[in-house]
């Protein structure tokens, strides 16, 4: 596929100078590209990369005099190059129709132009939304819902009940809807609590690789729409996670804990149950979360502060042995002044 710049730019906005009529293959980094590729100046330490670039067009914020050929001048380069990448993406594989070596339990209805592979398993009275991908070897319980337009990758696990919204993705290895963490001990025995609550993924969000959203003790396990997870991320039973929010690497979240609208959280990042994170919250990596946490704060460390005082504190830390010699040099003055004024005293 090639698409002139001046199409491109009509599509996303932005002013060209320079020949709008150039043939655009593909995008790619200022360093690969090469004649037919657009890319793109996001970060202002690669200047000296856009003199040495082959692409035949490049989107920066401000008109570069370092690059001869025309230039695609928006407000946010990376924000368009994301939208550019997706025209040139190559289109999902679909398998055509419902596969025979499908599994498809009884009372279960299946919408319009889906996709579903062979060695996918659907339970009864599920519901299968229009334009759904089911990949091979993906487990749809009994009475589960997947919206419109839904991509269910390989090998994912959605457990009876769940409800799973329009657009949604989720990637490989995903298990929705496995019980909660929830015992309570008689004496040196774990009680097993029976997780009867559900899971529910609302519209447009992305689940990454290999998490697992457990399903509630009672109601449900809420991920509101917008949400985009990174792999390997555990969340626990009844758990909310607000609109928009971005949940990086190997985050733990335990159950009944609140998360806000557009909060970030930072890979390996341990949330503790029954907190709520407000608004806009930003997690930095590594940090460890044991109680709740004002809408707009940006903290870090463990326990978590506010982020500029654990910068600070990370500056002493690496000095400690620099404080502990300064320390025992100013004890050992101190204690030889004290000997001096004894025998000063008694002489």
């Amino acid at each position: 596929m090639e698409l002139t710049l001046k199409h491109i730019a009509e599509s996303i906005g932005g002013t060209i100078v320079g020949d709008d009529q150039v043939l655009i293959k593909g995008i790619n980094s200022l360093i690969l590209a090469d004649k037919g590729e657009i890319s793109f100046l996001a970060d202002p330490r690669l200047r000296d990369q856009v003199k040495a670039t082959k692409a035949s067009a490049v989107i920066v914020k401000e008109l570069s005099s370092l690059y001869q050929g025309p230039q695609l001048v928006v407000p946010d380069p990376y924000l368009v190059y994301a939208r550019v990448a997706a025209m040139f993406a190559p289109p999902i594989p679909r398998f055509p129709g419902i596969s025979e070596k499908a599994i498809i339990g009884e009372e279960t209805h299946i919408g319009k132009d889906v996709s579903i592979y062979p060695f996918v398993y659907i339970g009864r009275e599920s519901v299968i939304g229009n334009e759904v991908i089911l990949f091979p070897g993906v487990y749809v319980g009994e009475r589960v819902t997947v919206g419109n337009g839904s991509i269910i990758y390989p090998n994912v696990t959605i457990v009876s009940d769940c409800i799973i919204g329009k657009e949604v993705i989720i990637h490989a290895g995903t298990v929705i809807g496995s019980d909660g963490f929830g015992y309570v001990r008689d004496g040196d025995v774990n009680v097993k609590i029976p997780q009867r609550g559900i899971v529910q993924i609302e519209d447009n969000v992305e689940i990454g690789a290999n998490n697992a959203i457990d399903r509630a003790t009672f109601g449900k396990t809420l991920i509101r729409k917008g949400v985009k997870t990174d792999n390997l991320v555990q969340i626990g039973h009844n758990v909310v996670v607000g609109e928009n929010t971005i949940i990086v690497a190997q985050v733990g979240i335990a159950g009944s804990t609140t998360i806000g609208k557009s909060v970030v959280i930072g890979g390996q990042v341990g949330l503790t149950d029954h907190i709520e994170i407000g608004d806009r919250v930003m997690i930095g990596s590594k940090s460890g979360v044991a109680k709740s946490i004002p809408a707009g704060d940006v903290v870090s460390g463990i326990p978590t502060m506010p982020h500029r005082l654990w910068l600070k504190t990370r500056g002493h830390i690496r000095k400690l042995p620099e404080y502990s010699e300064r320390l025992k040099e100013l004890e050992d003055r101190v204690k030889g002044l004290e000997e001096q004024s004894k025998k000063g005293s008694t002489g």
